[in-house]
């Protein structure tokens, strides 16, 4: 075997990656990230991996690793020539809106998300309309002109805290599209959804189906257990959680609990990065695939650094402009 494959062999295998959730043999996966972080040198590429994608991407390859936020920050201050973003469209944009001047990528046609395209800019002037003078505070998935059309972009690790500077200067917002995001947070600020925060309809194709009765079940077959939600998840499953979040609060509450055993509701990526990071805690699955995610492979990955421009992220610099107003926004209030 080459000498340089069995190093990364043995990187992988020092990761974790032996253990679980990678296709194949652990060969095959590693003459394809040796070939990926080849080709990222020579063509001075960064790769930002989404907690949700496979630890084969995330470990393998990933330069960049977190929570949108994370990623839309880390992204400000990278020094790369190209981005290429293992994560779904909208992140992709996000990442072109702050980096004008870098080619940004996306490996997969089929990264997108259901509820980017559950509203439109025009549903957004719609609102605006019919609500004229409330501030539009926008989760960031969703397009970059609907993004245009907002006052401030919110990710689930700084909704809370935006939304309470944004009510302390408002008595009513419009935040979109995530109807059970909007109420979760609703409850959390003591807020009236349509007197107080008016939502809209979209929902994630992921945590919309998860089934609130499934935590007693769990609890009962595991004393002790700590039950954790990401904010997406219908109301009534939050009210059976011990805690409700985005994955970066999800991950620190892991690590600073010494919990018999953690359920984590979200998507299956997380619980993987989960286990891997902490291979001692124990980990219930309660997990749910996202299509959009798991369409990005290593494969599509190599696939790209090869031939990028068919999977080139534009956005027009009008539409730019005024979403970064938007998401600049956004970092001057998580601060």
């Amino acid at each position: 075997m080459d000498a340089a494959l069995t190093e990364e062999i043995n990187r992988l295998t020092s990761l974790g990656l032996h253990r679980r959730c990678v296709e194949g043999a652990l060969e095959r996966v590693a003459a394809l990230t040796l070939e990926i972080n080849r080709l990222k040198k020579t063509r001075n590429a960064v790769i930002c991996a989404h907690v949700y994608q496979t630890p084969d991407i995330i470990l393998g390859i990933g330069d960049l690793v977190g929570d949108s936020y994370k990623l839309a920050d880390d992204c400000r201050k990278t020094a790369a020539d190209e981005i290429v973003f293992c994560g779904v469209h909208f992140m992709a944009e996000t990442a072109k809106i702050l980096n004008p001047d870098r080619k940004v990528y996306v490996p997969s046609k089929n990264a997108g998300c259901s509820l980017s395209e559950a509203i439109t800019a025009a549903d957004v002037r719609a609102l605006k309309a019919e609500h004229p003078g409330l501030p539009v505070v926008t989760y960031i998935n969703t397009s970059a002109d609907v993004k245009a059309e907002s006052d401030c972009i919110v990710t689930s690790a700084n909704a809370e805290k935006i939304l309470r500077k944004m009510y302390a200067e408002h008595d009513k917002v419009i935040f979109i599209p995530d109807r059970f995001m909007g109420a979760n947070l609703a409850k959390a600020l003591g807020k009236t959804p349509g007197k107080d925060i008016i939502l809209w309809k979209g929902t994630c194709v992921v945590h919309e189906h998860f089934k609130p009765e499934l935590i007693d079940v769990y609890r009962k077959k595991h004393p002790g257990l700590v039950a954790l939600a990401h904010a997406e998840c219908p109301s009534e499953l939050i009210r059976a959680v011990d805690f409700m979040g985005g994955t970066g609060d999800m991950m620190r509450y892991v690590e600073n609990s010494n919990a018999a055993a953690f359920l984590l509701v979200t998507e299956c990526g997380f619980g993987e990065l989960a286990k891997l990071r902490f291979p001692d805690k124990n980990f219930i699955a309660m997990c749910r695939l996202c299509p959009y995610m798991k369409s990005i492979t290593l494969e599509s990955v190599l696939a790209l650094l090869k031939d990028p421009a068919p999977e080139e992220v534009t956005v027009p610099p009008l539409i730019a402009a005024r979403a970064k107003v938007a998401i600049d926004k956004m970092f001057e209030l998580a601060a």
